[in-house]
């Protein structure tokens, strides 16, 4: 999809916050209420806009810790991919996972209370499915993080 200057300046707005009126989109992007309502509806639609969520605070929630988890693996069948992929899903603290290019098969990133419950998690992880090698990397500071992408033109 061809994004111009309005959709761009929508879309920013709206991943910053989701709960503004149309009314309030409408007057900030220089829209009429209905182009602005249409343009939104159009988003949704195409599946720019994939869902509206709540961002909670970890720390609020007693999840002080960010753990990534590089996982090697000695198996790569489809079989094993499946049983690996819905194990990780099964844990609420894996946030996100990703299989990838290089040295490291997998990465996962894990949200948790201390060493002891990623310790926890680390034991459910490992009873679900085999794996040859798994690492730990415990953030010291979160120095960024957002839910923004960037728009072009923004």
């Amino acid at each position: 999809m061809k994004l111009d200057d309005a959709d761009i300046k929508l879309l920013s707005i709206l991943q910053e916050d989701v709960s503004r009126t149309v009314q309030d989109l409408a007057k900030m992007v220089g829209l009429s209420l209905n182009a602005c309502w249409r343009r939104i509806k159009h988003y949704d639609e195409r599946g720019i806009i994939k869902r509206r969520v709540a961002l909670l605070d970890p720390e609020a929630l007693g999840l002080s810790t960010t753990v990534f988890v590089s996982v090697r693996t000695a198996e790569h069948s489809d079989e094993w991919l499946a049983q690996f992929s819905e194990a990780v899903r099964s844990i609420p603290e894996a946030v996100e996972f990703y299989r990838m290019a290089g040295d490291v098969d997998y990465l996962i990133k894990l949200r948790v209370a201390d060493i002891a419950a990623y310790d926890r998690v680390y034991k459910k992880l490992i009873a679900k499915v085999r794996l040859a090698d798994v690492s730990a990397a415990f953030a010291m500071e979160e120095i960024k993080h957002t839910t923004t992408l960037p728009l072009p033109g923004a």
